[in-house]
């Protein structure tokens, strides 16, 4: 019985992607691997939180947590498929974390070759692992705080580490929160560019 999956065009030209990026620490290939699936990436968060904000704060953190795990990747299945994931559980972990009541967990997308993929929701204790994990991310973006102009880093602190909402960083700052939201957006731009820059920053 045959039991290699035929896999699409677009799921072999991530492989090779994967190959540079690991093997060559070629940055473009990280960086044409986030511009294929940032979108797709965001807008299933977004579906989940339902929150422009905390979607775009967990894009970031989707695509750093793959990326420091590419070396690790199998081609047993899609990089699509194995990045989601990565995604819905990061997604998953925030929202049990803030208790946020969603209907779209109990639901499923479907990977570059068409197989749907099941997001399972276990219970609301975290293992060990998910402990250690969630540990792990917040150490990430910690690395990833000190490579900030310093007039983010208080934000991004602010935001990540002493979990503020938007309205209570732009009390504690004093400052609109329109000011606020633009410099959180301009700090989340930056740390796409560390994350896509690896090889010096992780």
């Amino acid at each position: 019985m045959e039991l290699k999956k035929q896999f699409s065009k677009k799921a072999l030209e991530d492989f090779r992607l994967i190959d540079e990026a690991t093997e060559n620490q070629d940055q473009q290939a990280y960086a044409e691997l986030m511009r294929r699936y940032k979108k797709p990436v965001y807008h299933m968060i977004l579906k989940m939180v339902r929150n422009v904000d905390d979607a775009e704060d967990l894009t970031i953190e989707a695509f750093a947590k793959a990326f420091r795990s590419l070396h690790r990747f199998k081609k047993d299945y899609t990089f699509s498929t194995w990045l989601f994931r990565i995604a819905t559980n990061n997604t998953i972990d925030f929202i049990r974390k803030k208790k946020l009541e969603t209907l779209s967990l109990n639901t499923s997308f479907k990977d570059d070759n068409g197989d749907a993929v099941n997001i399972d929701v276990e219970d609301n204790n975290l293992d060990p692992q998910e402990e250690a994990i969630k540990a792990q991310k917040k150490e990430l973006v910690r690395v990833f705080v000190t490579k900030l102009p310093s007039k983010y880093q208080r934000l991004v602190k602010l935001r990540y580490f002493q979990e503020y909402s938007y309205d209570e960083i732009a009390k504690e700052l004093d400052a609109p929160l329109g000011t606020v939201k633009a410099q959180l957006h301009r700090a989340r731009e930056l740390m796409y560019d560390l994350v896509k820059n690896k090889k010096e920053h992780m």
